[in-house]
């Protein structure tokens, strides 16, 4: 009987610990802007009427993907009217777009309040600090890895088809601003063409992932047909969609557009939020009707300096991707991109999101820290050291908490010997 009291008291005593050790996230939870918090789901109610009225649009309007697409805000006069803009930040924007292409979705502007720091402001309202010229237009060589059509090849058994530059809403981090123009342009059917057949000519190729720009703004028909080719191909095991509509447009998940993926699973969905804020009940409900079929969906977050480098932030988000049913894939180090260095974060600041969520949220929770290496030479993972030193018998651990621990490492007996 006193042994079993002794081990609930051990049990009681650490479960204290435990608590403690959550209490400075419980505490500062609530002051980061979330998507579905009843104060901003208020602030994005006004602010699509707002831009229902300056449109004269309707809530019918609202939900068309393709009115989101026609009605993509590029206009300074216009967005001034939505959300406010200090005479410095639209001289920015004057002068940003002489170089640089912008365009916000009607929806992805919904979610900009009066927060000069919005996270979505930053990643949507072009800033005067995109004309530093420092960095690489093309970071991981694309041009240099395309062996046929509209093909990325990096890895010895999938490769990328990059199907258009067009977005709902273009991203200020962007890895792939050159290709942006000044118009949208999808790819030409000869260059996908083109794709499919080095896909056939090339068995080795098992995984394809589609994606752009944003791959799914191209028209049902043309992606029904593109996924049909890819799908028949007998050496293709699964095919993957690079998309960030979940984000920026989640009106594009229409019943016809569900039909068209069901026909070609295993489909895998990766997408790009990047603050919790962006993750609203149309969001939601666009992940849940994927999830409903079958897709399998995951986040591929970029950490960006000023929106998402903060430990609770990315715990928040992530634990908030969950709910609907979206598995952090990826955690992507912002590349050298000309144009997006004020985005860029050390190192160091990853790592140290990374150890954070470690222990401190479920293993489901935790994405993979990759940073790209340069020239097209791939992903490379990065981690906290949790290994210390390794003997012949023992490997010296660093658990969560920071605890030394010696775990063995040998092997009894080769089981043949048995």
């Amino acid at each position: 009987m006193k042994e079993e009291h002794d081990k609930r008291e051990i049990a009681l005593k650490r479960s204290v610990e435990l608590k403690d050790r959550i209490k400075d996230y419980l505490d500062l939870k609530d002051t980061i802007p979330r998507g579905m918090s009843s104060k901003q789901e208020e602030n994005i109610f006004q602010k699509k009427q707002k831009i229902l009225y300056l449109l004269n649009a309707s809530e019918n309007d609202w939900n068309d993907w393709k009115w989101q697409m026609k009605n993509r805000i590029s206009s300074i006069e216009l967005l001034s009217n939505i959300i406010k803009l200090t005479d410095s930040e639209i001289n920015s924007i004057k002068k940003v777009e002489k170089q640089f292409r912008w365009g916000i979705s009607p929806y992805y502007v919904s979610l900009i309040d009066d927060d000069p720091y919005n996270p979505v402001k930053l990643q949507a309202v072009p800033s005067m600090l995109e004309l530093n010229t420092e960095g690489c237009s093309d970071p991981m060589a694309e041009e240099y890895t395309n062996p046929a059509g509209v093909i990325t090849r990096r890895y010895p058994d999938r490769l990328i088809v990059n199907t258009t530059n067009v977005c709902p809403s273009y991203c200020r981090h962007c890895q792939r601003r050159r290709n942006i123009g000044i118009k949208d342009s999808h790819a030409k059917n000869d260059l996908l063409k083109e794709s499919v057949e080095y896909i056939r000519n090339n068995p080795e190729i098992r995984d394809v992932l589609i994606t752009g720009g944003d791959s799914l703004t191209m028209s049902d028909s043309k992606l029904d047909w593109l996924l049909g080719e890819i799908h028949s191909i007998p050496t293709v095991e699964y095919i993957r969609i690079g998309t960030r509509v979940l984000v920026t447009m989640p009106q594009r998940i229409t019943d016809n557009l569900l039909q068209i993926l069901k026909k070609y699973t295993p489909i895998y969905i990766n997408t790009q939020f990047n603050h919790p804020l962006e993750i609203t009940r149309e969001a939601k409900a666009a992940c849940d009707r994927l999830a409903d079929i079958g897709v399998v969906l995951g986040n591929q977050s970029v950490l960006l300096n000023g929106i998402n480098n903060d430990k609770y932030v990315m715990r928040l988000l992530n634990q908030e991707l969950l709910k609907c049913r979206v598995r952090p894939y990826y955690l992507f180090h912002a590349k050298h991109v000309a144009g997006t260095l004020h985005f860029n974060t050390s190192i160091d600041e990853g790592i140290e999101v990374m150890e954070y969520l470690r222990g401190y949220t479920s293993g489901l929770a935790i994405p993979t820290y990759i940073v790209n290496s340069p020239e097209g030479n791939g992903k490379t993972p990065i981690l906290p050291q949790y290994i210390l030193s390794r003997g012949k018998d023992y490997v010296k651990l660093r658990t969560w908490e920071g605890k030394i621990i010696d775990y063995p490492n040998h092997c009894i007996k080769n089981l043949k010997e048995y």
